[in-house]
């Protein structure tokens, strides 16, 4: 009996050792940080805001073939649409789009694409960044390249660096949304439409990362490109605040420009691009931006003009908060109005 007590010890012991080793530490995201390059955000971007896209309007042949390259993309990396659609396009009405300023739009479409949680799926993070633009004036396409090409391909290369994490073992805990939302230009329809019809419950959803215009530079800033404005993260979460503050830290050493967060900026630039249809349903939001240029809302917005190592840095960054928001044990706390 003491001889099968002892066993039973020794057992014990090893099994505690055993289940030791075997918990998981949490993994660095760099490596995979690292597979968002100027190369293949460039290729992307020559393609999204070429003149073959007609300058993305809304509803337009051009912006449903920007739609069909981003689909495409999403299909060669194996990136699915969200398990609750049943394909990649949220379709929206005429009749939204044009109920609030009856600019005689056409119907048109978000698109969505979905890596699913591996621990708590219905947990979901909001990638987002729109895809239209201006359309053509005067003969003239305006490709908006920086507006919003740049975070359109952002989220095509964050995406594929979750798939490869993915493919690793290391795939999300909470699942992730890519939205490229239509319709911004004329009044953030898409993102609106989005909240107000939201295909997982809005309660789901932890946070939004909205990329708008991350391919340049502003006068501001006409010494070192190293910089990104962040508006918004402080506004509903000290937590998103606190995880944009500590993902740049520790990978990207961007310089953080706070300028614009300031609620009397007279730009308000908080309540024009579309984290604010998420906002506006207590979803903790941040806005990463590089401001204004000489060339925003210009036919002269064309991709020779991006900076494509600030496109890359800034990318990164909004990867590794989007790593932090998608692995952390709890989903930031709302804890302002």
């Amino acid at each position: 009996m003491k001889k099968i007590a002892f066993l039973g010890i020794i057992t014990t012991f090893t099994l505690s050792c055993s289940s030791q080793q075997n918990i998981t530490t949490p993994v660095e995201p760099t490596a995979y940080l690292k597979t968002i390059t100027e190369k293949e955000l460039k290729t992307h971007l020559y393609i999204v805001a070429s003149d073959e896209m007609e300058g993305r309007e809304t509803g337009s042949a051009g912006q449903k073939k920007a739609g069909n390259y981003l689909i495409d993309e999403y299909k060669k990396n194996n990136i699915g649409f969200p398990t609750a659609a049943t394909d990649y396009y949220q379709k929206i009405p005429a009749a939204f789009l044009n109920a609030q300023y009856n600019e005689n739009l056409p119907d048109s479409e978000n698109i969505w694409a979905y890596i699913e949680g591996s621990e708590k799926p219905n947990e979901v993070l909001v990638i987002s960044a729109h895809y239209d633009h201006v359309g053509a004036k005067n003969g003239e396409i305006y490709n908006g390249a920086d507006d919003d090409g740049s975070g359109t391909v952002a989220l095509l290369e964050i995406a594929q660096a979750f798939q490869k994490a993915k493919k690793d073992g290391h795939g999300p805990k909470r699942s992730i949304m890519f939205l490229h939302v239509t319709g911004e230009e004329h009044g953030l329809h898409g993102s609106r439409y989005y909240s107000e019809n939201p295909l997982f419950p809005i309660a789901n959803t932890i946070a939004n990362i909205n990329i708008d215009m991350i391919g340049r530079r502003d006068k501001e800033h006409a010494d070192s490109n190293n910089y990104v404005y962040v508006i918004g993260a402080n506004r509903l979460s000290t937590d998103l605040d606190n995880i944009c503050a500590a993902a740049n830290t520790k990978y990207t050493n961007l310089n953080l420009d706070y300028k614009f967060n300031d609620p009397k900026d007279p730009n308000h630039f908080y309540e024009r691009s579309d984290h604010y249809n998420f906002a506006k349903f207590g979803i903790p939001s941040v806005f990463l931006f590089n401001g204004v240029h000489a060339d925003y809302h210009q036919p002269t917005d064309s991709p020779d003009k991006i900076e494509y190592d600030a496109l890359t840095k800034r990318a990164q960054y909004a990867f590794a908060i989007a790593w932090e928001l998608a692995n952390r044990e709890n989903r930031p706390v709302v804890d302002k109005k």
